[in-house]
């Protein structure tokens, strides 16, 4: 049935039905009124049938007939809802054939519905466009040669576009102008709107370019030092954004911020299944040096250690031997330090740790030497994102290896407490007193 033997029909059932309540006696009064809601229940019933048959029609068979595809673009096209958008078209389009046959009785009102309805049509067919823009979008980024591509810039270009292109449209069927006429009032009122409404527009184009670009969703864990926020994203408006910090206040930040201000964004670390660790034990330098025989052999009792002192041993021997070194002089040839031999024992443990990454990067390193020591720094991730395991999982590493630096004959530096210095005093006046200076007469 085409559209014009639509409109037919429904000029007959308008008369049917019309006669029809007139026939039961009902006054010339009511007659109109009544036969507008019988027709206005009709036409729900029309549109919802036009809607679910366009919908299982077109929506399942061609999701069907995508799965059997082997390209990924159809596929795109479902996941963007592309074609669910297009099967509201169809009840539109019926809609506003029908709409002067249902409003037959009240003329006045069926121009105004009826530009509602073709306002409504633009809508969908924009909502459409960009559904396809975003699937054309997904499609290229699994290209390689769009791999190093803005594509997120180019599909928001085209929303944009289509956008303004749809407004023009709405303008022109609710005023009746030309299209010009609409750009012409635009460029005149640019400057006053521009001042009027200037957080507004920057809110609304940075919540464009967060949303395209993917940089914060709500649930992200943002920081931004400036606003004194660090905590999650309830909210992303188009003026601002929430943020719940860890002491659980509230922080709101203009949208357009997030454009123009750094924030760091911990979504990475999360979907990562990784956490950095970066912290240093500082060694007291007066404490490092070399171990001898006898102090090797206590260390081969870790056991952790023995395998690599045990390779470690043959490979020193065998160059000292190599080279002729003078043994007699502990600096000539190579030997094994007590810092040396912690930092391996620190890699060996942390190895074996069951909640540090084993994907990532682990290093255990030397840092220059500061007027705090030598800094031992452990550069690695844990396997838990969560902020109260990796806590744990870092102190109890911390814990073992301040504990176990004794047994390597080194020392922890660390500034003298107030109770060092009077200790330092008072050891002073009791030598002074064990050995008291001749006065001279």
């Amino acid at each position: 049935m085409n559209l014009d033997s639509l409109t037919t029909t429904g000029n007959y059932i308008y008369d049917k039905s019309h006669a029809l309540i007139a026939s039961l006696g009902i006054s010339d009064a009511y007659v109109t009124a009544l036969n507008l809601l019988v027709m206005l229940l009709l036409l729900v019933v029309v549109l919802w049938a036009v809607d679910y048959l366009t919908r299982r029609i077109l929506v399942t068979a061609l999701t069907l007939a995508a799965k059997r595809t082997k390209t990924k673009f159809d596929d795109y096209l479902i996941k963007n809802k592309t074609l669910g958008r297009l099967a509201h078209v169809a009840p539109l389009i019926v809609a506003l054939h029908l709409i002067p046959t249902v409003l037959a009785g009240f003329p006045g009102w069926i121009e105004t519905v009826t530009k509602f309805i073709e306002i409504l049509l633009v809508i969908t067919w924009v909502t459409i466009i960009n559904a396809f823009f975003r699937s054309v979008g997904d499609l290229m980024r699994e290209k390689p040669a769009f791999h190093d591509k803005p594509i997120g810039s180019y599909v928001q270009v085209a929303h944009t576009l289509v956008i303004f292109i749809g407004g023009i449209v709405v303008f022109t069927l609710l005023t009746g102008n030309s299209p010009w006429a609409f750009l012409g009032a635009m460029g005149a009122a640019s400057a006053i709107l521009m001042l009027v409404f200037r957080d507004t527009i920057m809110g609304f184009v940075a919540s464009i370019q967060v949303s395209t670009n993917d940089m914060i969703r709500v649930g992200d864990w943002i920081e931004m030092p400036k606003f004194n926020a660090d905590g999650d994203v309830l909210e992303i408006n188009l003026n601002t954004v929430k943020v719940r910090n860890w002491d659980k206040t509230i922080t709101t930040v203009p949208t357009h911020y997030l454009i123009t201000e750094p924030v760091k964004n911990w979504r990475g670390m999360h979907e990562s299944g990784g956490r950095r660790i970066k912290r240093a034990i500082h060694i007291k330098i007066s404490s490092i040096r070399y171990l001898e025989d006898e102090e090797i052999r206590q260390l081969k009792k870790i056991q952790l250690l023995a395998p690599y002192i045990e390779q470690r041993q043959t490979e020193i021997e065998q160059y000292n031997e190599e080279s002729g070194a003078d043994r007699s002089m502990p600096v000539n040839g190579r030997k094994m330090t007590n810092v040396g031999l912690y930092r391996r024992y620190i890699t060996e443990y942390t190895t074996r740790h069951p909640l540090i990454h084993k994907g990532y990067t682990m290093l255990v390193r030397q840092l220059e030497p500061t007027q705090y020591g030598l800094p031992i720094e452990l550069y690695m991730y844990t396997s838990d994102t969560k902020w109260a395991v990796y806590e744990n999982a870092m102190a109890d590493i911390f814990d073992h290896l301040l504990a176990s630096v004794k047994y390597f004959g080194l020392e922890i530096f660390e500034a003298p407490a107030s109770d060092d210095i009077r200790q330092l005093g008072l050891s002073a006046l009791a030598s002074e007193a064990a050995n008291p200076r001749r006065q001279d007469d």
